[in-house]
Formats: structure tokens, sequence, C-alpha cells
């Protein structure tokens, strides 16, 4: 319950803001909710099984306090790049509207292509390295989804983003956090 409670926490943080969170406004204002939510949950649990199962590896090779080292440093490189911020590119959308032509499908693959390599992701593979992998997997999944719905809800409902300052800001903050809390794990 711990990994699930962590992995929902961060990672929900850690959406808000992002551009896959504004790849969900974008969608959601052109097309059904329910379409967009279903292709961003299963997107997203693909890519954070892949995510953990990174982890588990990665876990199991590491001592403990190398991946805490590693993990806090990771979280303050997660800071930086939240207050670095997102963009949302127009030819992003355009690339995998031209690949499919189901709604479904286009926001599946945008998502999951989204998230390869995105700092979500890689604070599933960091939490996983640490945490239990079903936990962690579905807590990242479900942190993940419940952040795009909220930006769908906003989407659809106000047409306005959320304040991105402020949001930039609760997130980083968040982000040093853990990464002081986990250095000092470490050491």
């Amino acid at each position: 319950m711990s990994a699930f409670l962590v992995s929902f926490g961060i990672i929900f943080v850690a959406e808000l803001g992002d551009k896959s969170q504004l790849m969900a406004m974008t969608f959601a204002a052109r097309y059904r909710a329910t379409t967009i939510l279903a292709a961003i949950v299963v997107s997203t649990a693909l890519v954070h099984l892949i995510s953990v199962a990174l982890g588990a590896a990665l876990g199991e090779a590491l001592p403990t306090r190398a991946i805490s080292a590693v993990a806090g440093v990771a979280f303050l490189g997660f800071a930086a790049w939240t207050l670095r911020g997102d963009e949302l590119d127009d030819e992003e959308i355009e690339r995998s509207r031209r690949l499919v032509r189901s709604v479904f499908v286009t926001v599946a693959v945008a998502f999951f292509l989204a998230e390869l390599g995105d700092k979500t992701m890689l604070a599933t593979v960091t939490l996983a390295a640490d945490h239990d992998l079903f936990g962690t997997w579905l807590g990242s999944t479900l942190g993940m989804v419940a952040a795009d719905g909220l930006a769908i809800v906003v989407g659809q409902q106000l047409g306005a983003r959320l304040p991105e300052r402020a949001v930039k800001i609760g997130a980083a903050a968040t982000f040093v956090l853990f990464g002081v809390l986990l250095l000092a794990e470490a050491f």
C-alpha cells in the first residue's frame, strides 16, 4: 500500500503541467472525454509496466544506498525539469494523427511516445527500484491517469489551463523534498 500511495502522489504531482497533460487538454477539446481517458489508461499502463520492469532490474543489480543516492539526484533533476517546463507542439499531434485514423489509437500512440523517457517514466523506474512492483505500477499508472483526467475535465469544461507557474513551483518543490529525503537516506 505504501508503494501505491507514494507512486500515486509523486506521479500525480509530476504530471501536473507536463506535456502529456497539455496533450490531454488539447485532445479533450476535440474528442470525447471517455475515448481520450481510455487511450491514456492503456498507454500509461503499458509505459509504466515497462518502467517498473526496468526499475526492478536496476533494483536487483544495485545496492540500496546507491539506489537512494541516484534516486535523490534524479528527483532533484526532475524538479529542475519541472521548472523548465514542457511545451506542446502541434506537429507532435499532427504526426501521430497521420500515423493512424482512430481517435483511440491516435491518442494512445501519442501518449505512449510522449511518455517514453519522460520524467514520469523515469520517476516510476526510480520508485520501482526500491518499492513493491505491483503497488508502484498501479500507483504510478493511476496517478498519471488522475492528473490527465483532471486535464481532460479542465480542457472540456473550462477551456483554460491550470495556473502554470503555481503548478510548476509546487511540483518542483515536491521533487526537491523527495530528492533531499532520498539523499539523506543514502548518506
